[in-house]
């Protein structure tokens, strides 16, 4: 799935026009779970509306499947599978008589409804009324009704909203099942440490425009820590010590934050050269959060910055659903 210089502006009631995706370029690689991040009013939702055709593009192009969409949307729109809005089920029907009827009515075969409701999780309660299940219930009943035509890609439009932890963990190991199992799902999301936990790639937008994006591992880092947090019981002496090592040394309440990647054995060994040892040495790594903090830091209104070339991956041909 890929976008070029993809455009949509709404007009207001005053007549103003709006910039909702300004000129996005996005990559989805085949495979895995794909994390769309970013603020409420980012652009995200709108993105996926001009995907599936649900509303049309200003400008650009969008591919699926390598087949450009909405022109040849008919064609592939079968391999994809997506929750946009709140899907409609009949309330005093069980879930396995929902999916169904569903079933009957879009020509899938009805054999396959047990798999799809043991893929989600909801076999045991398939007999339940719908109106008893829980909003996390339902959602990965949602989810169970979008695998019946077998999708190869599944778009998925803010999927925790409003659930509680446990539902949270649960659709979150719904997307990890289906990305296991060689499915490609696309996330969209404004709360980046949920996605952080299930993602293996993730498009960072802000007011329209992608701002980064690859693999989460390198967007956040994997290797040493850029900052270790010190507790120590003089931390003015020790930072005069630390210091003296060239380091850089700055105060944090009762601690002291090392930065740079120093490595904490080489501060542990610089403090014990001075009797002076550590009572709490934690590395701190970066999440998706503060990367993304840093991103959009002084992005204001009507700013614009162009993506940061070294965080996107290099995709080559065929690699994008």
């Amino acid at each position: 799935m890929s976008t070029r210089g993809l455009r949509k502006t709404y007009r207001s009631r005053t007549g103003r026009r709006a910039v909702a995706v300004g000129g996005l370029d996005l990559d989805v690689p085949v495979g895995g779970v794909h994390g769309f991040l970013g603020p409420n009013g980012a652009g995200k939702t709108t993105t996926i509306r001009m995907l599936l055709g649900l509303i049309r593009a200003d400008s650009g192009t969008m591919s699926l499947f390598g087949q450009e969409v909405p022109q040849r949307l008919p064609e592939v729109i079968g391999r994809v599978g997506a929750i946009v809005e709140q899907p409609k089920f009949f309330p005093s029907f069980s879930g396995r008589k929902n999916l169904s009827m569903l079933a009957r009515a879009i020509d899938a075969p009805t054999r396959l409804v047990d798999v799809v409701l043991s893929d989600v999780g909801l076999l045991d309660r398939a007999d339940d009324r719908y109106k008893g299940y829980s909003l996390g219930m339902k959602q990965r009943l949602a989810i169970a009704a979008t695998l019946l035509k077998d999708p190869d890609l599944l778009i998925f439009d803010e999927p925790t909203n409003g659930l509680d932890p446990a539902g949270i963990r649960e659709i979150r190991g719904t997307m990890r099942g289906l990305a296991d199992r060689g499915k490609t799902v696309l996330v969209s999301s404004h709360i980046l440490a949920e996605v952080e936990q299930v993602a293996d790639t993730v498009s960072i937008i802000a007011r329209g425009e992608l701002i980064a994006s690859g693999r989460v591992a390198d967007l956040i880092g994997t290797g040493a820590a850029a900052t270790v947090r010190v507790g120590v019981a003089e931390p003015e002496r020790a930072q005069q010590v630390l210091g003296a090592q060239g380091w850089t040394v700055r105060p944090d309440g009762r601690y002291l934050l090392v930065d740079g990647g120093v490595p904490p054995a080489h501060i542990t060994q610089a403090l014990a050269a001075h009797q002076l040892f550590v009572e709490e040495l934690v590395p701190l790594r970066a999440d998706l959060e503060s990367v993304f903090l840093e991103l959009t830091a002084g992005r204001g209104p009507g700013t614009h910055a162009p993506p940061t070339g070294d965080a996107r991956p290099t995709h080559h041909a065929g690699e994008e659903s």
